[in-house]
């Protein structure tokens, strides 16, 4: 049955906007940025389904340490053994479901808080008092449910999907155009975490939206800024590419650690921009390197988080402290600006007096993006009449 929040929210009660070709297209029914019903096929086709970033390995360096998240609701945990192999998989007890694992730090082994069950760090059942009358109850058989986990250049995925696409074909195209920024030589300066009264997608949609850099951030980083349409490099899934021109992310546009060691023959100006769907986007500059990863928290909550990456040689420098929160309070400075409008385009999406504006041909990978969701949440052929199936 159709949410009827799609159904008075589309334009003529069509999601046929976006779908044109973007010199007629329009932007997305304000539905798809707050009906329950939307967000839960999000969670179900997307999140569940892809690779997903959550963590960098210099967060979880040593054999014990271990990181708790929710994802969509789901607990995780994600543990290095004693043999220093990552493993992931779901925070609940095989016994009744109660989570093993809370906050991040370094243990022998997890013991449920209930009943005392205890699981080493792959997660394979090691202990459960009382269980001996239990018949055909036996401990090596039992295991916290294991995570898909891999690593590309010092950055953490996951995937719920038992039965998805292997990381090596997810990662390809990140690899061929951004691998040369060389994130497993750097390490995490900082990690900034927003809450944000928005839907989650507006993180990602105003990253890519270009269009409003000159504007929004006349003052800040705008006036140093430049690109072409034909910088864009589409791919599949709703996932791109862009190389185009911008001042390092500091408040006077200047190199405060210098280039990156790989980078000594790139010119000051380099910039570059990829987006994985669904939530990942990188930024690589002349002296770092930026993921932005953006999780739902809800239809109209979400939260961002944002990591600053150096090579490991800046790190040696006595001033290299100092210099990094430059770069972590002007991300806040440009995540301020951001965030007003994000929160803005929120409050209008529920209202019927809503309706959604013609794009403009610089909102191309918008436009891509947007194509590729529209197909995964309500089918590639089926649809422009918006209908949750």
């Amino acid at each position: 049955m159709a949410d009827m929040a799609v159904e008075t929210a589309k334009p003529g009660g069509k999601l046929s906007g976006p779908r044109q070709r973007l010199e007629l297209a329009s932007h997305a029914p304000g539905a798809i940025y707050h009906s329950p019903e939307v967000y839960r096929k999000e969670v179900e086709l997307l999140f569940m389904k892809e690779w997903l970033m959550v963590a960098r390995v210099e967060e979880i360096p040593n054999p014990g340490d271990y990181m708790a998240l929710r994802i969509c609701d789901e607990p995780i945990v994600i543990a290095r053994d004693r043999s220093g192999s990552l493993n992931a998989f779901y925070n609940m007890c095989v016994h009744r479901g109660v989570e093993v694992a809370e906050g991040c730090g370094n243990a022998r082994s997890f013991k449920c808080p209930y009943h005392g069950w205890v699981y080493d760090l792959t997660g394979q059942l090691k202990g459960a008092a009382h269980m001996d009358a239990s018949e055909g109850f036996h401990a090596k058989d039992c295991r916290l449910r294991p995570i898909r986990l891999d690593v590309w250049r010092g950055n953490i995925f996951i995937c719920f999907d038992q039965h998805g696409r292997s990381f090596e074909e997810a990662i390809a195209p990140f690899e061929k155009d951004f691998g040369f920024l060389q994130t497993d030589r750097c390490r995490l300066a900082n990690k900034i975490r927003l809450e944000l009264n928005c839907n989650w997608k507006f993180v990602p949609e105003n990253i890519m939206d270009f269009y409003h850099v000159n504007v929004l951030h006349a003052g800040t980083f705008g006036s140093n800024f430049s690109w072409k349409n034909d910088d864009v490099i589409l791919r599949d899934r709703g996932e791109f590419s862009i190389w185009y021109k911008a001042a390092p992310p500091t408040p006077g546009g200047e190199m405060l650690l210098g280039k990156m060691p790989w980078m000594q023959d790139r010119d000051p100006s380099f910039a570059s921009h990829g987006f994985m769907m669904p939530n990942l986007t990188v930024f690589g500059r002349i002296d770092c390197v930026r993921p932005f990863v953006a999780w739902p928290l809800g239809p109209d909550r979400c939260e961002v988080f944002i990591y600053h990456l150096f090579p490991e040689e800046f790190f040696e420098r006595p001033d290299f402290r100092e210099k990094a929160e430059v770069y972590r309070q002007y991300q806040l400075k440009v995540l301020g600006e951001d965030t007003s409008m994000m929160e803005s385009m929120q409050r209008a999406m529920s209202l019927p007096s809503y309706k959604p504006g013609r794009m403009s041909y610089l909102e191309k990978p918008l436009h891509h993006y947007l194509n590729a969701y529209l197909a995964r949440i309500f089918g590639p052929d089926g649809g422009p009449d918006g209908v949750v199936r």
